[in-house]
């Protein structure tokens, strides 16, 4: 019998990474001889890529970036990012019993970012977290990144399990249009890093602590077995 997923995304959502995050974007910002960005402001940037990062961290310099004034930029934040990968990353509260209940219960678990791949696998391994997933996908690992549904199939597909039943956990925008496209519903949690509230994104259950994520899934296959 093949199991749901639980798909989930990594930044903000299992992982609190806005500490490296920021100090990676700062480090190659200020290196070119722009101002820094504060970390709650990077909070509202995050989400589709470094190379989205950084046009939004000079757009708030004032500068309309193109691509060739970010990709050196680019090379540079991923060249910090990857020697920092989480010197203040960690995995937030009730992440790891939530992940373990779920996968003692038969559930496969998978992590779809738009992270590149090549970065989201070493922060995992580095935090101590690579044997509770299934499959790991990046923003590079498919041809299309989230928002469209093609990682987040790719990443159940990879887990070994099927789309029927599956969850995706997200905490943007980002994340529920990519559940909306493939079809599975999505808990979004409060915490994240977001422009907008979750609770105007219009997510099928809010959580603002993994210890809720079990009652937010059985509420979900309760209703839809209703």
């Amino acid at each position: 019998m093949t199991s749901p997923v639980l798909v989930f995304d990594l930044d903000g959502t299992l992982v609190e990474t806005m500490g490296d995050l920021t100090a990676s974007l700062n480090f190659a910002l200020q290196g070119a001889g722009y101002n820094a960005i504060d970390p709650e402001r990077v909070r509202t940037m995050v989400g589709h890529g470094a190379r989205s990062l950084l046009q939004r961290g000079l757009a708030a310099n004032g500068v309309e970036a193109d691509a060739e004034l970010i990709e050196p930029l680019y090379e540079r934040l991923v060249e910090y990012y990857a020697a920092n990968i989480a010197v203040q990353s960690h995995a937030f509260p009730g992440v790891i019993a939530a992940l373990e209940r779920f996968r003692d219960t038969g559930w496969k678990t998978a992590i779809c970012t738009n992270k590149i791949e090549g970065l989201a696998r070493p922060l995992i391994e580095t935090l101590g977290m690579s044997h509770l997933f299934d499959a790991i996908v990046g923003g590079d690992t498919f041809e299309k990144p989230k928002p469209d549904a093609m990682p987040v199939l790719g990443a159940i597909e990879q887990a070994g399990g099927t789309a029927a039943g599956s969850v995706m956990v997200g905490d943007s925008q980002t994340d529920i249009d990519a559940a909306r496209a493939a079809g599975i519903p999505v808990v979004a949690v409060t915490f994240g890093y977001t422009p907008v509230p979750v609770s105007e994104l219009s997510p099928d259950r809010i959580i603002s602590h993994f210890d809720d994520l079990w009652p937010a899934v059985e509420s979900l296959r309760a209703a839809v077995a209703s």
